[in-house]
């Protein structure tokens, strides 16, 4: 069955409904479908019989599908055994770098961490053998959930013909491609594969072909740095005095690991919210590091409630709050681009009705904060009395709880409940990806015929040494895969059956945070899937306990 008669409403195998073509060209087409089994969106790619290069196209694939990394895109399922050949993969939905970039380049800081996530991911896909060859702005998405991901590891240089004798040197040549788009919103690669505007040459008069390098970032867009405008021409083969070129994407990750970066925003649609940057003029070195001052760094986080502290304020704390405090002047905020995706930035209002909110916001403020103040100097609150004198009630503060923190892990070994006598051995490899610091490694078991692990076992997890009893309050586990069930078993003994559950929680991709409840107590703490994720795998990237030592 060729392309040409494929149509929406196809099923493959059984369980793909083709839904909505999304391209076709080259002997292939791109469908979004349903996977009716699983009940879920994914990408289905399928062929023309007449294509060249089809079970070139499927052993790829079936390569990329063992890759673990979350930011590179899952691969499902592949076959050309039938009348149709197929790839079905992670359907991704969220904003391509192309896109972010259509109307002005991205800050500097951000701009330097989306490439530095997707530099991780294509060094994760090197050290598993595979390379991806032709990186454009169009294969970096910045996901809907908050999530980076690169598309068309390995299959894409197989649908383009493309090789190299040096692959590792390539991908990061398009990583740097990458970063030099998102910093000036021009393009210094292949033409056709961006509808950016091209990079300028770097000789006058020249036209950029032939390998001809292009102009510096800082020549064509005020306000990049000097060390990401280093990075990207020790990628793209311009001279840096001093530097030696990048030819190993785990060089460039290390390289980006070292400069500021800014923390990408929750959704997609949402990274350009920064003006473009006045152009550049000659010799305008100061001007350059004004703009990357106005830009300034990510804004401060809200400090979170301390509870001890809100308990008794002093009587000068509350007599200081009480005092109206003047509002703070409104700052400015360049509106966000709309997204594609069903995500619209709302306007901004007048620059006077910020004031007048500003002003009754601060206004209720006082008000709040001198309540609040009388009711915790007025007595027992339970009650609704005021304190007897001598008592103390109330004059005292209570002694101060241990503030939770994050707890060193010891040692991690893998934990399983199985059945029927049967055991997952993959569970026992990458335990080192836990507790690195890190979440592009991924500790995982094997895949399943369904989330009840077939049958087969009752948990599948891992279990962490604390080295000595520890007081714990929340566990943070950060998977790529959300739909599973973690749950958090914690006692002296290292055995899942000896442990005391102590919480659960259904996950969402990204951090999930399980709260212990009655602070549970005990040297080990186990943290295993009850339920897998709809991948019908269980993954995890990092681990964090959080409590105190001993108690």
């Amino acid at each position: 069955m060729s392309t040409s008669v494929i149509e929406p409403g196809t099923r493959l195998a059984g369980r793909y409904r083709l839904e909505e073509r999304i391209s076709d060209s080259g002997g292939s087409c791109l469908w979004k479908a349903i996977d009716e089994i699983l009940a879920r969106a994914v990408a289905v790619r399928t062929f023309d019989q007449d294509f060249p290069r089809i079970a070139e196209v499927v052993t790829s694939a079936r390569a990329a599908s063992r890759l673990t990394d979350p930011r590179l895109t899952q691969v499902f399922d592949a076959d050309d055994s039938g009348e149709s050949a197929y790839v079905v993969s992670e359907w991704v939905a969220g904003e391509t770098l192309e896109q972010m970039l259509g109307k002005a380049p991205l800050e500097p800081g951000r701009a330097a961490t989306l490439l530095y996530e997707a530099a991780e991911a294509i060094t994760a896909a090197h050290e598993a053998g595979l390379a991806h060859l032709c990186l454009s702005p169009r294969d970096l998405v910045w996901t809907t959930g908050g999530t980076v991901k690169v598309l068309g590891i390995a299959t894409d240089a197989v649908l383009a013909d493309r090789d190299a004798d040096d692959p590792a040197a390539q991908d990061v040549r398009g990583l740097g491609a990458m970063l030099y788009a998102a910093l000036t919103a021009h393009w210094p690669g292949e033409p056709e594969r961006s509808s950016l505007p091209a990079a300028p040459p770097a000789s006058p008069g020249g036209s950029g072909e032939d390998g001809e390098p292009p102009m510096a970032p800082r020549q064509v867009q005020a306000g990049v740095p000097f060390a990401v405008d280093s990075i990207v021409c020790r990628c793209l083969g311009i001279e840096v005095p001093g530097q030696e070129p990048l030819t190993e994407p785990a060089e460039l990750a290390k390289a980006l690991r070292g400069v500021p970066r800014t923390p990408l925003p929750l959704f997609a649609g949402l990274a350009n919210n920064h003006p473009a940057p006045p152009a550049p003029r000659a010799g305008d070195d100061e001007g350059a590091q004004r703009t990357r001052r106005l830009d300034g760094p990510p804004t401060r986080p809200r400090e979170q409630p301390n509870r001890q502290r809100q308990q008794r304020p002093s009587r000068q704390e509350q007599r200081r709050h009480a005092m109206p405090q003047p509002a703070p002047a409104p700052q400015r905020t360049a509106p966000a681009q709309h997204a594609g995706h069903g995500i619209h930035a709302a306007r901004p209002p007048a620059r006077s009705s910020n004031r007048a909110l500003l002003g009754v916001a601060a206004a209720a403020l006082t008000v709040i904060v001198g309540l609040g103040a009388w009711a915790l100097t007025s007595g027992d609150g339970d009650k609704g009395g005021a304190t007897p004198p001598g008592t103390g009630k109330g004059r005292q503060s209570q002694a101060a709880k241990p503030q939770p923190t994050k707890l060193t892990v010891q040692n991690v070994t893998a934990a399983q409940q199985s059945k029927r006598g049967r055991t997952d051995t993959t569970i026992g490899k990458r335990l080192d990806a836990i507790n690195d610091g890190r979440t592009g490694k991924t500790w995982d078991t094997q895949s399943y015929a369904d989330v009840n692990f077939g049958n087969l076992a009752e948990g599948l997890g891992v279990t962490l040494d604390m080295g000595r009893p520890v007081q714990v309050s929340s566990v943070k586990v950060n998977v790529p895969d959300g739909g599973g069930i973690l749950q958090v078993k914690i006692g002296d003994q290292d055995t899942p059956s000896a442990l005391t559950p102590a919480g659960s929680h259904t996950t969402i991709p990204g951090e999930n945070t399980i709260n212990v409840k009655a602070q549970a107590r005990g040297r080990y703490v186990l943290v295993w899937f009850t339920k897998l994720p709809s991948s019908l795998k269980g993954k995890i990237s990092e681990i964090a306990v959080y409590g105190s030592a001993g108690g």
